[in-house]
């Protein structure tokens, strides 16, 4: 029985998951609140009942017309400017109700969602989104409030009220606005750009808004102000990145407008199609699994081996090479037991927990599959150093002497290896980011000869000026929050509490309410997770394509600041349990709560939970976290060390067990980068791995990764490596950014009259001292003029 179902495990089913900038909106909208917020649904629905009753006279919302609701919201508006907290606290309520949908007046969710999206225009409209900017600086301004949760031992849902109610009027109006439907009226079209072109641009105290909210999570993470919302804090800054800056779709558009402007050859694939339309491979054996075998072996019984299902590892119909190798080809290095992070790694980890058989995933049209020819997914690239590199070889050992940089000439050198030549430059790759680092250094050397570089105004350029300044404590106080929210956290007295907006005022006494606030704060950290990996990974993206040496500093301050090891740790733990976690409760989600009558919660249904296969917030957090890991590792050798030093190698192998095809892509990519580090024993053990990485990893023509031959020539030095690229970095942000950067290049007058005759300001009383300063700097002071005459 234990090894069926160890072969049952192995053969988890693929995992219908669909990577996008966010999930679906009711989704997105659900997990703004927390299951503690709930009864403050029906506080704002009566706040706002109460004063409309006097407005409306017996009509509902839904009945008025346009400019009824108009009237309605200026009153709304004129009310929010009140001195009194409470009364402003009120009319606060009563937006967040018709932000929210009118809901009492909707049967079905639709019509929440419908009446949700026309008022949030209409709240645009009026000017709301500027009004509730001031409050929120109010708040974040107001000193009584953050000396007083400083002091106080335990803080809860109720220190954050007002900032709670602010920030969820503007994530609703950001996230509604932001999504385009085919329905949408002209004007509301035209609201969105401009409402998006506002958050973008310097508008709100002379800085983008996402500055301000990166200023929160920064003094919440620094203890002045621990009762800050943070969840939502996050969520609306990752919105509004994405929102101003734009998502994969709008960054892959503007990659191909920035390689047309450059004159760069078109990309060879789209990305994204390439990544959808791969399968999921079947993951390796674990070594428990390989020992039962062998065991069952001894004793004469025949089992089915639990790998028969590798050809799925063969996406595109090629016979696996390795399908006959022994068994024991798959044995893990008696290394990988060390996790290298925190400890041993958990037994239990080893082997995925058998979950109960989900649900048959629907079937997914077919046309969104690109079919490629039998062969390998990606286009191979070679960068003109590679080319460089194999040249400079290859006239070493024909000729006995270089030319540099040439990769023209080709006299003396052998025929095959002019036709190796001429096939590295059929697949060369020119990146946008080489071209940059090439203008930079043009820059650099002929300062006054090239001029002033045009910069263009572009949102990202705009934030990354604002975020300069601070940036290395935006980047700390981030990964300070994703320590904290990370499952494999130990709870430590001096980290920093999160929770202060999921924590009710009266702690549970029930059982059952104990185990809806475990759900509760479970969840809470895993959307905070969600919220900080796609803000981390936008900003790379963003910043590497508007300036390569914009994304190195970002990525640097992430290395100096430990988010390698994070990472890593993250990933050290059964990450199968983590992506099929239930930490849901569907009765209490956003919008069904507010529409439908509430069933009697009880223990079965909250253990229960929903009936998806995987959670789609934790699978999108894995991926992104994996994504940032190769943003920072890559044509990184010092930062690859990192990963063996670390000894990543088995807690990528165990991510492999999840049958997603984007996820096992990027695990593999980890992997193939520091295969040649791992030693030969390991290549040898794990050759299903090497075999998934040939068939799914893009190749670099040059790149000897399987082998490993190169290491000797290539010394681990981090702290030159990071010293280097830190040196470009200053030089480039000191040339583009200093105000006093063209100090030395003024010129500077030799001629005695003209500078004799420059006016000078003196202040007023100077000529009442003349004559004192006359006798004590001038006449009083021997000169020594035979000293001219001495030779320096």
């Amino acid at each position: 029985m234990q090894a069926e179902d160890m072969e049952s495990s192995m053969e988890s089913p693929n995992l219908e998951f669909e990577y996008g900038d966010t999930d679906t909106l009711t989704a997105e909208l659900s997990e703004l609140y927390s299951y503690t917020e709930e009864p403050e649904f029906a506080l704002n629905r009566d706040y706002f009942e109460e004063d409309f009753r006097s407005h409306a006279r017996g009509r509902r919302w839904i009945e008025l017309t346009v400019e009824e609701q108009r009237t309605y919201v200026m009153r709304l508006l004129d009310a929010l400017e009140v001195t009194d907290r409470d009364k402003r606290l009120k009319v606060a309520r009563a937006i967040l109700y018709l932000a929210q949908g009118v809901f009492d007046e909707c049967d079905t969710e639709v019509d929440v969602l419908h009446w949700s999206r026309h008022n949030v225009f209409l709240l645009y409209d009026m000017g709301i989104f500027t009004a509730l900017l001031e409050l929120l600086s109010m708040e974040i301004d107001n000193s009584q409030a953050c000396s007083s949760a400083v002091r106080k031992p335990a803080i809860s849902l109720a220190d954050s009220t007002e900032l709670r109610v602010l920030l969820s009027i503007m994530y609703l109006m950001v996230e509604t606005i932001r999504i385009q439907t085919e329905d949408d009226r002209p004007e509301w079209r035209t609201a969105r750009e401009a409402f998006k072109n506002e958050l973008g641009s310097p508008l709100y105290n002379g800085e983008p808004f996402a500055l301000l909210l990166f200023t929160m999570v920064t003094k919440f993470c620094s203890m002045n102000a621990p009762h800050f919302p943070m969840k939502k804090v996050l969520l609306l800054l990752w919105k509004t990145i994405l929102f101003t800056l734009g998502g994969f779709e709008e960054l892959q558009e503007m990659k191909i407008r920035g390689r047309e402007r450059l004159n760069l050859p078109p990309l060879p694939e789209d990305s994204i199609k390439v990544v959808r339309a791969m399968r999921a491979a079947s993951p390796p054996a674990s070594a428990m699994e390989l020992i039962e075998q062998q065991q069952q072996q001894k004793r004469g019984r025949r089992s089915r081996r639990p790998l028969v299902k590798q050809d799925s590892l063969d996406t595109y119909n090629e016979r696996d090479p390795f399908k006959n190798d022994d068994a024991r080809d798959e044995e893990e290095d008696p290394e990988d037991t060390d996790s290298g992070i925190e400890g041993e790694v958990d037994p239990l980890d080893r082997d995925v927990i058998i979950q109960p058989p989900p649900p048959p995933p629907p079937l997914r049209p077919p046309t969104e599959r690109v079919n490629f020819p039998k062969g390998l997914p990606w286009a191979p690239k070679v960068r003109e150093k590679d080319i460089e590199h194999f040249l400079e070889t290859s006239r070493n050992k024909f000729i006995g002497f270089t030319l540099g940089n040439d990769i023209e000439t080709l006299v003396g050198l052998p025929r095959p290896i002019h036709e190796s030549v001429k096939t590295l430059k059929q697949h060369k790759y020119v990146s946008i980011a080489e071209v940059q680092v090439r203008k930079e250094d043009e820059l650099q050397q002929c300062p006054m000869t090239l001029g002033e570089e045009d910069i263009e105004e572009t949102p990202t350029e705009m934030l990354y000026l604002g975020m300069l300044p601070n940036l290395s404590q935006y980047v700390i106080a981030l990964l300070k929050l994703l320590l904290a929210a990370a499952p494999t956290s130990k709870a430590k007295t001096d980290s920093i509490n999160i929770l202060a907006d999921v924590l009710p005022e009266e702690m549970p006494i029930t059982v059952l309410q104990s185990m809806k606030l475990g759900i509760d704060v479970n969840r809470h950290k895993e959307i905070i997770v969600k919220a900080i990996s796609a803000l981390l990974l936008l900003l790379l993206k963003h910043f590497k394509l508007n300036h390569i040496y914009q994304f190195e500093i970002v990525s640097q301050h992430l290395v100096f600041a430990n988010c390698i090891p994070l990472i890593l740790k993250f990933f050290n733990q059964n990450i199968m349990s983590y992506i099929s976690a239930k930490n849901s409760i569907c009765v209490l989600d956003f919008p069904h709560c507010v529409v439908h009558e509430m069933p009697e919660l009880t223990a079965e249904s909250l253990e229960a939970g929903d009936s998806n296969q995987f959670c789609w917030r934790n699978l999108f957090s894995c991926i992104n976290l994996l994504r940032i890991l190769n943003k920072l590792t890559k044509w990184k050798h010092s930062r690859t060390m990192m990963l063996v030093v670390f000894k990543s190698a088995p807690i990528l192998k165990r991510a492999l067990k999840v049958k997603q095809a984007m996820m096992q892509l990027y695990v593999l990519k980890l992997l193939k980068i520091q295969t040649k580090y791992l030693g030969r024993q390991w290549r040898k053990s794990n050759m299903k791995t090497m075999s998934a990485i040939y068939q799914k990893v893009r190749h670099r023509l040059n790149d000897d990764w399987a082998y490993g031959n190169d290491i000797d020539a290539r010394p681990w030095d981090f702290q030159a490596e990071e010293c280097a690229l830190r040196e470009s970095i200053e030089k480039f942000n000191s040339r583009r950014y200093d105000k006093n950067r063209n100090g030395e290049f003024t010129p500077v007058d030799n001629c005695l009259q003209s500078v004799l005759g420059q006016r000078v300001d003196l202040p007023e009383d100077f000529h009442y001292s003349y004559e004192m300063w006359l006798e004590r700097e001038v006449f009083s002071q021997p000169i020594q003029w035979e000293g001219l005459l001495q030779n320096p």
